[in-house]
């Protein structure tokens, strides 16, 4: 009996020596385990981002950031780096803080809510932007004939011949600071234009500023409150808001110091902060988490849980590079991948969009691999002197990189 049951044992711990042997992780070659690979995306080189982020704190480009990336509608990293602020005094960075987007605002807040406008049937993208606004003029060609009319979706591509930008102090003096949206679209329709529509790219603030008059013409609300209602509000993205209340300052993220006080909860843009703080450029604060739901509604189609924010035809239009003689990379908002981008990095594939902002913020979506990567970090604290492409195409590369199936 002894003998039969030493026998037993023995081939039970054979047994169970095999089994580890052939089916511990440990086993591979590359000992990453099962719980390091989650949705097809390897955790262990997506730890890569750390050290990308580390170099650019310690060659003073930021001081601090959140990053976020989502694979197939999950978070597979989610990671705060050095400092939200550093003076007066310093303040540790966590994932919760709300940023400036800047720029972000753009394709988020104003792009979306003028496609939404428009499957509603209450303008249409080839609209002349003069049945909007009145006197906005048009191209002087050297014959001294003037080009055709500006089209709304112009506006959306930057291909308007609109300038980039205009003197603020300027502004001010002629509207008052602050002025309404209305006053300062009617300064902006009244500048020269720099090409006829389509003709060029520039990339032009004032474009989106008249884009957020437009909606308030059409729908009888700016783009803050058309944007919370349609948007932010239906998607639960609760931190997401233009001109935060006292109740959000603490987690707010400050920028630039400007006359000895960093900007905290209140628009880095200067014509932004002219308006108020409410703006179609620029103006909108957010959180990581907030933009991944955001970004999860993109991916699958214009839905998410159950709600529906845009059709799955309007997201195929506003992210396809719309045709123009300039043939600048642009759809309706976004930056459209074409080959090598500055956010969307090297690797991606091409048909990616996204966007990046002043202060040092970005969103990219990559729907061929169900990705997203969004970066926040506060460049422009306590000097607008920090540098953020290098670090949002390394982060893209590394992203590329961790892959493990298309």
């Amino acid at each position: 009996m002894q003998r039969l049951i030493t026998i037993a044992v023995n081939r039970y711990m054979l047994y169970f020596l095999l089994t580890t042997l052939l089916y511990s992780p440990k086993s591979f070659s590359d000992e990453r385990t099962s719980a390091q690979i989650i949705q097809g995306i390897d955790g262990q080189r997506l730890n890569r981002i750390e050290t990308a982020v580390q170099t650019a704190m310690e060659q003073g480009d930021i001081p601090g950031a959140v990053v976020l990336i989502i694979k197939d509608s999950r978070t597979v990293y989610k990671k705060a780096f050095g400092f939200a602020q550093i003076v007066p005094k310093k303040e540790v960075m966590t994932t919760d803080r709300i940023f400036d987007m800047a720029s972000v605002t753009k394709p988020v807040a104003t792009a979306t809510s003028i496609m939404i406008l428009t499957e509603q049937g209450k303008l249409r993208l080839t609209d002349r932007v003069s049945k909007y606004v009145d006197h906005f003029s048009r191209f002087r060609n050297p014959d001294s004939t003037y080009a055709s009319e500006s089209r709304i979706w112009h506006l959306l591509t930057h291909t308007s011949g609109l300038p980039p930008y205009t003197d603020v102090k300027k502004a001010a003096a002629t509207l008052g600071d602050p002025c309404s949206t209305a006053d300062l679209v009617t300064y902006i329709a009244e500048l020269p234009k720099l090409n006829a529509p389509g003709e060029a790219y520039h990339y032009s603030c004032l474009g989106y500023i008249t884009l957020n008059y437009i909606i308030e013409k059409v729908s009888g609300k700016n783009v803050s409150e058309f944007a919370g209602k349609n948007i932010f509000t239906p998607l639960g993205m609760k931190y997401t808001c233009f001109v935060p209340d006292s109740s959000l300052l603490p987690l707010c993220v400050p920028t630039e110091v400007i006359d000895g006080s960093a900007l905290r909860g209140v628009v880095h843009d200067p014509l932004a902060r002219l308006q108020g703080g409410i703006s179609g450029n620029a103006g909108l604060f957010s959180t990581a988490e907030d933009l991944g739901r955001y970004a999860r509604m993109m991916l699958n189609n214009g839905t998410l849980d159950d709600v529906s924010i845009l059709s799955p035809v309007s997201i195929q239009r506003m992210t396809q590079i719309a045709r123009t003689p300039c043939d600048a990379a642009r759809g309706y908002g976004w930056v459209v991948k074409r080959g090598q981008s500055w956010v969307g990095g090297d690797l991606l594939p091409d048909g990616g969009y996204g966007h990046t902002g002043y202060t040092g913020t970005s969103l990219w979506i990559d729907p061929s691999t169900q990705t997203a990567i969004i970066i926040l970090s506060n460049r422009v604290h306590p000097q607008d002197d920090g540098e953020t492409d290098s670090l949002r195409s390394a982060i893209a590369n590394i992203v590329a990189g961790a892959l493990m199936k298309l």
